[in-house]
């Protein structure tokens, strides 16, 4: 019975990503053959064409998988223990004199480097 309903979502999915498809498709069409008309009034109707894609693609089984994975995201995100802004100031520091410290070496490798060269070619 599951199989019959998957089978019949799949084929209904299959016909709203068409849909999707052809909003977009319709959007740009209209983007460019309307390019003579105020860019407000493009604006408008292309974010009125891509709410109404992004409707419809909420409908389809990616869609709602998509949307479950943001909610989840969003969860985590909650869970993060941020630094605090003496840890961010510390660990800014640090890679402040680590890069410092290595931009020096480089140079000293460069210079040694180009020495080494110019002795050699003379």
């Amino acid at each position: 019975m599951s199989s019959k309903i998957e089978s019949s979502s799949s084929k209904l999915d299959s016909l709203k990503w068409l849909v999707i498809v052809s909003l977009v498709a319709a959007g740009v069409i209209g983007n460019s053959y309307y390019a003579d008309q105020s860019l407000l009034y493009r604006v408008i109707a292309m974010l009125v064409i891509a709410g109404l894609a992004g409707f419809i693609g909420f409908q389809t089984a990616k869609g709602a998988a998509f949307f479950i994975h943001m909610k989840e995201a969003k969860n985590e995100i909650r869970k993060v223990v941020w630094p605090t802004r003496q840890e961010t100031g510390q660990t800014t520091m640090m890679v402040v004199a680590v890069v410092i410290i290595i931009g020096i070496l480089l140079w000293g490798l460069d210079t040694f480097l180009g020495w080494v060269v110019s002795s050699v070619i003379g």
